[in-house]
């Protein structure tokens, strides 16, 4: 069995979390942190009125999404995350992957794949 463990970043719209938390639940993945971000790439932000008055918003509201994986394949893991994300036009998200040297479990020491 491998004994790698990934830790993978998703940034993406908000709308698009309950349907991404679904897609991952039934791959078998249901633990993730959320956090509420904002951010801008591409995009460069938008225009927003606000009692008449024009507005230049450059960071949008985001959320980044955080999973540790060992038994899943990572394949498996992107692909239903891009399935489930993409629509093709800017907004879509980025997916950052990283390789995890250790994962301690605090309340009892446990290490590596057992800490998951």
């Amino acid at each position: 069995m491998n004994d790698k463990i990934t830790k993978i970043d998703i940034i993406t719209s908000e709308t698009k979390l309950d349907d991404l938390i679904d897609g991952l639940d039934k791959i078998g993945i249901t633990g993730m942190t959320v956090s509420n971000v904002q951010g801008c790439g591409m995009q460069k932000g938008h225009k927003e009125y606000y009692r008449g008055t024009e507005l230049d918003v450059k960071l949008l509201p985001k959320v980044k999404i955080e999973i540790v994986i060992c038994s899943i394949p990572v394949d498996t893991v992107l692909a239903t995350i891009k399935s489930i994300l993409h629509t093709g036009k800017i907004g879509d998200g980025k997916i950052f992957v990283y390789d995890v040297s250790n994962v301690i479990r605090v309340s009892d020491f446990a290490e590596g794949k057992a800490a998951l």
